[in-house]
């Protein structure tokens, strides 16, 4: 769902050379942080993939929860890129391949009895690749003998249609590492044993060799897949030149990006629509309980860009001309307030981190009942509504067309959830 924002075209606002000039600095400084904070996510998928070959080389614990911890550095630099969805079509058509959610983890590997089996919606929900190295989809026979990217990604991911069928990405390897969560509102996470990893006859849940087979491969992947996004913004990339052809559409881009992200995505999707479900299945990392994190840094993101500064995580800050010197150029009190919002949206965000932190797991604040825990969400919820307000309120002042936030129903039209 797309909420519209109708303003009165002002491309005679980007006319003047002087003004001109700026957009495309904005642009260009954009294009920077983008191709810096992918950059930082391929660099720690890559100390991921290190920590993952040390657990199938030497399982144990040590090497388990050293490779847990690399994904989930990983997850910081890579949340703060999911504003540069939305507006650029490029991102958004290649974002399934490596953070798609939720997922039906049944297609991956073993579940509990509890999960279930075949459904209407998804006859694939409990394929358990892993466990099969033949399988029939849509008709076809499967040899999935050798467990491989190219079979991860071009027979598996979204098997017949299915969104739910992921098989690839951040998600799957987190599932592969923790498991499933099977503590419901109740603290702790996924618990899956090192063992699951072990060759021979110590081996737990079966089929370690294609277990590792797999984890690897969706490894393997994911770094293909991020260095092919690192390329579409360099110089010379696709993703630069699209944003940089017409500065008004890639201003709207820029601004498209921070409202979809702020408001149908984050405080809709992924936020507003779990607390009115009370499901802890309805948290972005639900295998680790990171979403705490998921949430902070996708917030942290929409703020480095309205800023245009980056802190990458070498300590150095990528930072330039921004959509607030623009802002503030035409309406110096709303860049303010825009400020102002998105610090407040920080703090809230901030405090459900410290409150997971300190305990209260994302998936507990969602328990029905949980009055602490909703007024923790509902605080971030509240702050990313108001910033995007702000945000349309931009929109208008630089006078761009072309603006469509996404919506949610949990936010626009609450009974259709229980429809």
């Amino acid at each position: 769902m797309k909420r519209a924002l109708l303003t009165t075209a002002c491309l005679t606002c980007m006319a003047s050379p002087a003004l001109s000039q700026t957009a495309a600095e904005v642009l260009d400084g954009y294009a920077d942080i983008a191709q810096a904070g992918y950059e930082d996510s391929l660099a720690t998928a890559r100390t991921l993939q290190t920590r993952i070959d040390a657990l199938i080389a030497a399982p144990s614990p040590q090497a388990l929860i050293a490779a847990r911890s690399a994904w989930l550095s990983a997850r910081v630099p890579y949340q703060q890129t999911e504003v540069f969805r939305f507006g650029n079509a490029i991102v958004d058509d290649w974002e399934g391949r490596v953070n798609a959610w939720p997922l039906d983890e049944g297609l991956i590997d073993y579940v509990d009895g509890s999960y279930g089996g075949p459904s209407d919606e998804n006859e694939f929900a409990a394929l358990n690749v892993v466990a099969n190295p033949s399988f029939t989809l849509s008709g076809q026979a499967i040899d999935a003998s050798a467990i491989t990217p190219a079979l991860l990604q071009d027979t598996l991911h979204e098997a017949d249609g299915i969104e739910a069928n992921v098989a690839t990405g951040y998600h799957a390897i987190e599932f592969l590492l923790w498991g499933q969560d099977l503590n419901g509102h109740g603290p702790g996470a996924g618990d899956r044993p090192y063992t699951d990893y072990v060759q021979g006859a110590d081996c737990t849940g079966g089929n370690c060799d294609r277990r590792a087979e797999y984890l690897q491969a969706a490894t393997e992947l994911l770094i293909t897949d991020l260095e092919w996004i690192v390329d579409q913004w360099d110089a010379d990339g696709a993703a630069r030149a699209t944003l940089m052809e017409d500065e008004t559409a890639g201003l709207a881009a820029i601004l498209t990006g921070m409202g979809s992200l702020s408001y149908g995505e984050q405080a809709g999707e992924r936020m507003r629509l779990g607390l009115m479900l009370n499901d802890p299945e309805e948290e972005h990392d639900c295998f680790s309980d990171n979403t705490h994190n998921s949430h902070y840094y996708d917030g942290l993101g929409i703020q480095n860009v309205y800023l245009g500064e980056y802190l990458r995580v070498d300590g150095t800050l990528v930072s330039g001309p921004s959509i607030s010197d623009l802002v503030a150029a035409s309406d110096a009190g709303l860049d303010t307030d825009l400020r102002i919002a998105l610090s407040d949206t920080m703090h809230a965000l901030g405090r459900i981190k410290t409150a997971a932190e300190a305990g209260l797991a994302y998936d507990q604040m969602l328990e029905r009942g949980n009055a602490d825990g909703e007024a923790l969400v509902m605080g971030g919820v509240e702050g990313l509504i108001a910033q995007t307000r702000h945000i349309e309120r931009a929109v208008a002042v630089l006078g761009l067309d072309g603006v469509a936030i996404e919506g949610s129903d949990s936010l626009d039209n609450p009974t259709a959830v229980f429809q």
